[in-house]
């Protein structure tokens, strides 16, 4: 096994991130693949919906205890249970498939299964990163776990439309299988050391309901911390928008075909975005660069229908999708420093519990006030079309990309709001390094004052 002595250094990181890499790649393909076929097979988007709420209602519900067991366990073996729980799912459906009992409801079931053991994953993989990784690393590991992302998100769909040719959904759910192998394959080759007891950790220790509570209070406690949490859910639920807007959208300019070549570009932002962001690290004021990214990805995509054109909403795409990965990786490298190592799993779990529920929320509420609400307003002759009908036109589509704008908007105004925060905005300077830097044992005791550096 490969162990870092005397402290963490990034080859146990590489090894575990080249793994995860692979097996997101594998996660995207099958579900791709699966969503393909069921709109197929179906010609339902509240069936093809319904699969999609399954894979994502276990990890919500069961999240913040997750986190806590996380906090418990060794995080590695977490991760192992992920990933082989997750590939249960995959591998009954790939006995459903070859038994041709291949349902909506087989694979709402399997998907489900695997989004359950998936609610371990992330809070214990962000969790590892503040054992693994040495502290000064921690805004170009984060980065490079935002390409990972990214590579999946783009590789999976492209890989799954190759196989779907090729050999079929057996295909994809195979290529899938191995993936979740060689990802368990490098968690079994390398070692995590324990995270360091802290006094917060042992406060928060107890009965699993205890420890539970206890990660909300944490962040309750530390008003900075909170902040963030809020501002998060708000962009989560902001930007959970954009995706049910832009097909309606693009399709009112230009065909299927033209939207998914559009959707590509726009998507290869997030790779060239992460790409930097890897290399970089990440800005050092880290609540300033974060806030600044928001707002920026926010004019980015509130610009997308201010002309009825798909070149000119491509190009806003994609501009916001490489300004994302700097934000998030700014975040993450905040959240690594400034929480206790044994209380990484809670506190990763609530935020991916937030950020989670945010999604069916928008869902259930983009359809009533896009169709109902700003499309008839746009309309010829709608109620704004005489006052906004010069800047964005008017007829189909054009309501859709008011509300694109709105939401812009509001994600502008929500970061300048929240950079206004003092509690926020000195988070860095307020909150003391909880991780501890081996060339510098008073960095877990002091607080870093970024507004004094550039």
């Amino acid at each position: 096994m490969v162990e870092a002595p005397g402290g963490p250094d990034m080859r146990t990181f590489w090894i575990v991130w080249a793994g995860q890499l692979v097996s997101l790649i594998g996660t995207n393909l099958t579900f791709f693949g699966l969503s393909v076929w069921v709109f197929e097979e179906t010609g339902s988007v509240t069936l093809l919906a319904t699969v999609l709420l399954a894979s994502q209602l276990p990890a919500i519900v069961v999240g913040p205890v997750a986190g806590s067991l996380v906090d418990r366990w060794d995080r590695r073996h977490a991760m192992i249970l992920a990933d082989a729980g997750a590939a249960i799912g995959t591998v009954a459906l790939v006995v459903a498939y070859l038994m041709g009992g291949l349902t909506i409801w087989t694979i709402a079931v399997a998907v489900a299964v695997a989004g359950f053991f998936q609610a371990f994953q992330w809070p214990a993989y962000h969790a590892a990163m503040a054992v693994i990784v040495p502290k000064d690393r921690f805004g170009r590991a984060s980065g490079m776990v935002q390409l990972a992302e990214a590579v999946g998100q783009l590789g999976g769909p492209l890989l799954a439309g190759i196989l779907l040719v090729v050999g079929g959904l057996g295909a994809v759910f195979a290529v899938d299988v191995v993936s979740f192998m060689v990802a368990v394959g490098t968690l079994l080759a390398v070692r995590f050391p324990r995270p360091p007891r802290s006094d917060v950790g042992v406060e928060g220790t107890g009965t699993l309901w205890h420890e539970t509570r206890f990660g909300f209070r944490y962040l309750w406690e530390r008003p900075g911390l909170f902040g963030l949490l809020v501002y998060f859910a708000v962009l989560n639920l902001a930007f959970a928008f954009f995706g049910p807007l832009f097909i309606p959208l693009g399709l009112s300019m230009t065909s299927a075909a033209g939207l998914g070549t559009a959707f590509s570009i726009a998507s290869a932002g997030m790779l060239a975005g992460s790409v930097v962001a890897g290399a970089w690290g990440g800005p050092r004021r880290r609540v300033l660069g974060l806030v600044v990214a928001g707002a920026l990805v926010g004019i980015a995509f509130g610009s997308v229908g201010l002309r009825p054109s798909i070149v000119w909403a491509t190009a806003a795409a994609f501009v916001g999708f490489v300004i994302l990965p700097t934000g998030n990786t700014a975040s993450q490298a905040l959240w690594l420093a400034k929480v206790e190592a044994d209380m990484q799993g809670r506190v990763a779990a609530i935020r991916r519990f937030f950020s989670q529920l945010m999604v069916p929320i928008a869902y259930v509420v983009v359809g009533p006030l896009a169709d109902r609400v700003f499309e008839p307003a746009m309309a010829d002759g709608g109620r704004l079309a005489g006052i906004l009908g010069p800047i964005f036109g008017t007829g189909p589509g054009r309501g859709y990309a008011l509300f694109f704008t709105v939401i812009g908007l509001a994600v502008l105004v929500i970061s300048a709001i929240t950079y206004a925060v003092p509690a926020v905005r000195h988070l860095e300077r307020d909150i003391p390094d909880a991780v501890q830097d081996p060339d510098d044992p008073a960095s877990s005791v002091r607080g870093v004052d970024d507004d004094a550096e550039l």
